[in-house]
């Protein structure tokens, strides 16, 4: 199968062997994949992973160990978890002890014309999705674990920095449960998807002196969290979501002070991301910029690296 294969920091479209399928798996046809910031930064370094590249997708089910799940089109979890150590035993599987992680450590990912899952990572998809909102199942459950970590009351307000397609969907998330939702970004056209809801943005800054009782840092660089800590409340909260090669500086002593949580935030929960979009919560069609053949990866890639880059589109 053809794939795409990140080595020496270097991505190229490679023949490889078809994936062997284990017990308890899947082997999947990709049928769509989404470059994912992510995979921009593993191209820089980051987790020193080598392999083939890719973690959001939707594709259909070609052979199973349950015969029931050959034909069913899906979408998966990127954790691959023991079920056995303290943190899967506790209901922490995504932080097990031995996890793989679907294209980002230790399991080739999907930007491929196969792929294999465990079944326990494989959601089934409604026919009311499309293929393209199925490839954001994924960072759209990242956004939503935003929820599953912080109480938003309705008068909060809260701050999302950052204007990528994932700080589009959380600030979206967002909205849902309150009025108050602002979002900082350096791109006009990105900021007017969230204006068309309602959503009050700010093209490059804002008032200084307005400070929010939540902030989501998803600017995808290490600048983001020390700008979080320039707009907070005391006692506020903020949600890390960046992830990204290299350090971030942190003033320490300013969290200590005005008693702010910094709180780590990954991988969220695929089935209400499913209701989302089966309900229409979310639109996500005017956030792709494009949808390129798995041959032309590196063009792809280069597409995406762009600033004023939503999301990207790779079609095996």
């Amino acid at each position: 199968m053809k794939a795409v294969i990140l080595k020496n920091r270097r991505i190229s479209v490679e023949e490889v062997p078809l994936p062997s399928m284990e017990e308890g798996e899947a082997l999947i046809k990709v049928t769509k994949a989404g470059i994912c910031n992510t995979d921009v930064e593993m191209i820089k370094g980051y987790m020193d992973f080598e392999g083939i590249l890719g973690h959001e997708f939707v594709g259909c089910v070609m052979e199973a160990s349950i015969k029931d799940w050959i034909g069913k089109r899906v979408v998966g979890e990127i954790n691959i978890s023991c079920h056995k150590c303290e943190m899967c035993q506790a209901g922490y599987p995504k932080h097990c002890s031995s996890r793989l992680v679907l294209g980002i450590q230790g399991k080739d990912g999907v930007f491929a014309e196969f792929v294999t899952l465990p079944l326990s990572n494989l959601h089934c998809l409604p026919p009311e999705i499309s293929d393209e909102e199925a490839v954001f199942v994924e960072p759209l459950a990242a956004a939503l674990e935003v929820l599953e970590q912080v109480q938003i009351r309705k008068e909060h307000e809260v701050l999302v920095l950052g204007d990528g397609k994932l700080g589009l969907l959380i600030a979206q998330v967002l909205r849902n449960q309150t009025s108050h939702v602002f979002c900082v970004g350096h791109h006009q056209r990105k900021l007017a998807i969230l204006q068309r809801k309602g959503i009050r943005t700010f093209l490059n800054n804002c008032d200084r002196n307005q400070k929010f009782d939540i902030i989501v840092e998803a600017t995808g660089n290490p600048k983001g969290i020390p700008e979080a800590l320039n707009r907070i409340k005391p006692r506020g909260k903020i949600v890390a979501k960046s992830t990204f090669y290299g350090d971030s500086e942190i003033n320490i002593s300013r969290m200590v002070i005005d008693e702010i949580q910094l709180i780590g935030s990954r991988c969220g929960p695929f089935k209400k991301a499913l209701d989302f979009l089966r309900n229409k919560l979310i639109h996500v069609k005017d956030m792709i910029d494009g949808d390129y053949p798995l041959e032309d990866a590196q063009e792809a890639f280069e597409l995406a690296k762009k600033t004023d880059t939503i999301k990207v589109f790779l079609t095996p």
